[in-house]
């Protein structure tokens, strides 16, 4: 089984950073506890992804968590591969509905890649008993709350986005086969109750990229999920 923790996980990109650099942002989150690490930039160039990728790399080396922080890109299972090549280590890749497929994302990245799929909240009912998740590690559900971060999210027929209730979360993540995380405007004060579910963890981007002090947030959040967790 590979060995991968989700509980604490930050997506981010130099773009979602407010008040201090990616590299500054990336090591408080890191010193805080968090534990997983996915790499998301959709103005960055290919060189640029690449140079973010060492960046962020050798940030987690040097935290002396990397046998414990797992590693991720947005989408770009390519990316990864060039990146492994210059040696660069990177474990794996998150990806969307509309984006590479899981299955070819697997042939390109290996066995032990750790390979993320976003389910499609307008149909939670129905995708775990219709979704070939055969290639899949875990799943990533969003929006809990209405976010700025990611905009292409699904929409109902007033054109307001699709946001799962918290029932709906807790039965998605009892009846998935897979680890599931949660995240799109997770906020401190949302964790007492999802640590309560069988949901694997959350994941954040303002809520640490945005803070001007991003140790102190990160911080509060693992300390609160963590503190939580323990009571289940």
């Amino acid at each position: 089984m590979k060995n991968f923790n989700l509980s604490n996980y930050l997506v981010a990109g130099p773009e979602n950073c407010t008040f201090k650099p990616y590299g500054e942002v990336l090591a408080a989150a890191l010193r805080a506890g968090f534990t997983c690490i996915q790499l998301r930039s959709k103005t960055a160039s290919d060189d640029e992804l690449l140079r973010l990728a060492d960046e962020t790399a050798r940030i987690i080396a040097e935290s002396g968590r990397r046998r414990e922080v797992t590693f991720l890109i947005n989408d770009r299972a390519d990316i990864v591969l060039k990146a492994e090549k210059l040696g660069i280590k990177v474990d794996g890749v998150h990806v969307g509905q509309s984006d590479t497929p899981p299955d070819e994302c697997r042939k390109m990245l290996g066995a032990d890649a750790v390979i993320g799929l976003s389910a499609p909240q307008e149909r939670l009912d129905e995708y775990l008993e219709n979704a070939d998740l055969s290639c899949v590690d875990y799943l990533g559900l969003a929006p809990l709350h209405e976010t700025e971060t990611k905009k292409d999210l699904a929409k109902n027929n007033e054109n307001r986005t699709i946001i799962p209730t918290l029932d709906e979360i807790k039965e998605f993540a009892e009846k998935s086969p897979l680890p599931v995380v949660i995240g799109g405007g997770v906020k401190k004060e949302d964790l007492p109750l999802l640590a309560q579910t069988a949901l694997s963890g959350y994941f954040v981007v303002s809520a640490v990229c945005g803070a001007e002090n991003p140790c102190a947030a990160a911080e509060e959040l693992v300390n609160s999920w963590n503190n939580f967790r323990k009571d289940i």
